[in-house]
């Protein structure tokens, strides 16, 4: 058996999470019917994260083991042909049989866009979240400031986690400022239940003015979710990365006619 790591991205509006649910399609039902379309194996994919209805991943990590000789180019090629509309195995590669897409994590980075621009933009909200009124960045600057550092999260969950401790470590959350919009980066050990999507709502509401920056410092000490904002819709936010203590997807893409994205004249 070959322990088979994947990178994969997809659009969340496409799928009711990662997670397999009976009666909705998932991403890791995706990807276990291509693998058996494939090889004829029944693989059971574990994936890094479980993202929620609507939230995207473009560089989400899993792993399965199969029995098929085929080269690991072959088998991406492959299974990309049978994928369903929505998602794309980006990397592949057979590695050690210690490694586990969630286990092994060490620390996971997010993106949430938020759309600012005066007139509604071209893109439907399943990818962005739209505010149309001005945002304090320089409080939302403030209240962010106090996320950094190892904390009881718990006033950023939802009553649905059930984490055998809610307590993590954020290294950063950062806010940048866009042409039409800002985006929240978050990277942190772990996250809970809706906690990035509990991060943003807060954020946008002390940049509207509705929450006092240090609603924050607040909520961390004394666990109250009703001192914080609502929970920011999920086609805002992205699975940017997972990060590992080894190295993974190392080294130039390669297809049948040379490297990926080199143009030669």
């Amino acid at each position: 058996m070959r322990n088979l790591r994947v990178l994969i991205s997809y659009d969340g509006s496409k799928f009711f999470g990662f997670q397999r649910q009976d009666g909705f399609w998932s991403v890791q039902e995706a990807i276990e019917q291509a693998v058996e379309a494939t090889t004829g194996e029944k693989a059971t994919v574990f994936g890094a994260g479980r993202t929620d209805t609507g939230v995207h991943a473009l560089r989400q990590v899993a792993n399965f083991h199969v029995e098929s000789d085929l080269s690991d180019d072959r088998l991406r090629y492959a299974f990309n042909a049978h994928l369903s509309e929505g998602a794309s195995i980006a990397r592949l590669e057979t590695c050690g049989e210690e490694f586990h897409a969630r286990f092994s994590a060490c620390g996971k980075r997010y993106l949430y866009r938020i759309g600012t621009s005066r007139f509604h933009p071209p893109f439907p909200p399943e990818y962005e979240h739209f505010i149309n009124q001005p945002l304090d960045l320089g409080a939302m600057k403030e209240a962010a400031a106090a996320l950094i550092g190892t904390h009881d999260f718990v006033g950023f969950a939802s009553s649905r986690s059930r984490c055998k401790t809610t307590v993590r470590t954020l290294t950063h959350v950062r806010i940048i400022p866009r042409r039409q919009g800002l985006a929240i980066v978050v990277q942190g050990n772990g996250f809970l239940y809706n906690m990035v999507r509990t991060i943003a709502g807060t954020l946008i509401d002390v940049g509207r003015g509705r929450l006092d920056p240090a609603c924050v410092k607040v909520a961390l000490s004394d666990g109250d979710r009703r001192k914080l904002g609502p929970t920011a819709p999920a086609g805002g936010l992205y699975l940017l990365k997972v990060m590992y203590p080894m190295p993974c997807f190392q080294g130039a893409d390669s297809s049948p006619r040379g490297d990926v994205g080199v143009i030669r004249s």
